[in-house]
């Protein structure tokens, strides 16, 4: 089986996507870190603030899962999750392109948030309220590249804790049953939110065009835009219609807003 990289600790290039990712998560570990040394108590409430916790986004802190990812907590944590998304991404972007990155990166890290906030309101439901445990850090990307490498990159083989050669498949499947396990755990609802990264994942997978969702967003703008334009021109060639009638003379247009010309409609006349 196919090995990633030259020799067994090899990672894949620093580049686009990967590079962007890694870096402003990297930036905004060390911000965190000189503001709570710099300003103490008042900087723990800030960074709390932006931290994602269901029971504040439901009462209004709506920005908190788009902030929650970019927060980092301790040096070691922080570093073996930058190195799990430098390798992850930049294995995935050898295949696909940087805005295809994005977008599962993105919708991964929402869809985590969105699984926290089904297993905070389940518990409140059912009377069995949660631990309230504050989420933070790109966990929730990581599992979601992770998934996607199972499901579309499964027979390739990677080295797990650089010792053990693994198929991509089995390692996805191992993280995802340590996550259940963890479901029964204090910490049930980061186990929650994992699985839901993962589940975005692979829904986005599914339903994203190729290309991104940059470009699709931008094809459907250049799409509406268009049929705006479109518009314009057959009520302008309407209304010309009109105004030349009452001028005594007759121009038709056809439904794209183009004049048609006699010898081309005698020339319909006679084919059809």
């Amino acid at each position: 089986m196919r090995r990633i990289g030259s020799s067994p600790f090899a990672f894949p290039d620093f580049r686009g996507a990967t590079r962007q990712l890694v870096l402003v998560n990297l930036v905004t570990y060390f911000i965190v870190l000189l503001a709570q040394l710099a300003m103490r108590g008042t900087a723990a409430a800030v960074i709390g603030g932006l931290t994602f916790q269901p029971w504040d986004f439901l009462h209004g802190a709506l920005w908190q899962p788009f902030t929650y990812s970019f927060i980092h907590f301790g040096i070691l944590s922080t570093l073996l999750e930058l190195l799990a998304l430098w390798f992850l991404a930049g294995f995935l972007e050898t295949f696909h392109n940087a805005n295809w990155i994005y977008g599962l990166y993105a919708f991964s890290v929402l869809g985590t948030a969105a699984a926290g906030i089904v297993i905070y309101l389940a518990g409140e439901t059912l009377r069995f309220p949660m631990v309230p445990v504050p989420l933070y850090g790109c966990f929730g990307g990581i599992f979601g590249l992770l998934a996607v490498i199972g499901m579309l990159y499964g027979d390739v083989e990677f080295l797990l804790f650089f010792a053990i050669g693994i198929k991509a498949r089995y390692m996805a499947i191992i993280f995802g049953l340590i996550a259940i396990a963890m479901l029964f755990g204090a910490e049930r609802m980061y186990a929650f939110a994992q699985l839901g990264g993962a589940a975005a994942g692979l829904l986005y997978v599914r339903t994203a065009p190729r290309r991104g969702v940059n470009f699709a967003f931008s094809e459907k703008l250049y799409g509406l835009r268009n049929r705006y334009y479109r518009w314009k021109r057959r009520r302008a060639a309407r209304k010309f219609e009109v105004y030349m009638r009452r001028q005594g003379r007759t121009i038709k247009f056809d439904g794209q807003g183009r004049v048609i010309h006699e010898e081309d409609a005698d020339d319909k006349k006679k084919w059809n």
